[in-house]
């Protein structure tokens, strides 16, 4: 895979549930080494469009190809082993576990002979280590829980896990929603890092700030319908706050608010007049 190609694409997806259509025709394309923006308010359909991708839906209707041949996802592990790993917002992972242990949860490294095989706590340890240590963060102990974590180093944690275990797609679900500035900072650069090492990255937001300065593309999204994509040389983080506002929604409310606008406040007709 090299940089630049197309690794998954939708073609004219729409998802419908019952009488409901959640997404309709929508085209994407993810390409190695560049980081795919998907943005939208509540209820734009990117919750559908993550998990079409990740294998938990599949289409109504439209094709979904991964690296060029159309494939037909039959659930999440098989989108995973395809190499196509979501991180969602919860993260998956057990506070009172360790770090180490959360890293391969379900894929556990063992060492002995049956019936006394057992979980290998160094070699996690040792692999957990160097993957954090590879983004920049050093943690003290591989077996304290993974509790004991920011949020922001937790986010990272499942992302290394990710692509430790050979995602070539990682999708972000609102990676940075909970986090303070610090914080999210710190899971923007391991995104870079991401997209750097040749990753296609998806990621999932709703803060323009936080997209723009990593984001290649911008998809953005508006009742389950595509409002454009964008390269970042052709759209400004201006527009891209204004378009996922609404426009002219935006516009017509303030106009209706200005209805309520109180009158400026100024001195009583019979008022004294100030001394001279």
């Amino acid at each position: 895979m090299n940089a630049g190609d197309v690794v998954i694409e939708m073609r004219d997806v729409s998802r419908n549930f019952g009488s409901v259509r959640a997404i309709e025709n929508i085209t994407l394309q993810v390409r190695a080494g560049e980081v795919l923006c998907l943005l939208g308010d509540n209820g734009a359909g990117k919750s559908t469009i993550i998990k079409i991708l990740s294998g938990v839906f599949a289409p109504s209707s439209g094709e979904l190809l991964l690296d060029g041949r159309p494939i037909h996802f039959q659930s999440p592990r098989d989108a995973l082993d395809n190499g196509i790993a979501t991180v969602y917002q919860d993260l998956a992972m057990v506070p009172l576990m360790s770090i180490a242990r959360n890293f391969f949860m379900g894929r556990e490294p063992v060492k002995g002979a049956w019936p006394w095989r057992h979980f290998d706590h160094g070699l996690a340890n040792r692999v957990a280590a160097e993957e954090m240590a590879k983004i920049g963060i050093r943690i003290r102990d591989p077996g304290q829980a993974v509790g004991t974590l920011s949020g922001g180093e937790r986010q990272c944690v499942a992302i290394a896990r990710a692509v430790h275990f050979g995602a070539r797609v990682l999708i972000l679900d609102e990676p940075t929603s909970a986090l303070g500035v610090k914080q999210a900072s710190m899971v923007l650069r391991y995104i870079a890092k991401a997209r750097a090492d040749g990753l296609a990255v998806i990621f999932i937001t709703h803060n323009v700030n936080h997209a723009y300065p990593v984001g290649d593309r911008f998809l953005l999204m508006n009742r389950g319908r595509s409002m454009g994509s964008f390269r970042k040389g052709e759209i400004t983080n201006a527009e891209v706050a204004t378009m996922m506002a609404g426009g002219e929604e935006l516009r017509a409310l303030e106009e209706e608010l200005a209805e309520f606008a109180r009158p400026p406040a100024g001195p009583r007709p019979d008022a004294a007049e100030p001394p001279l």
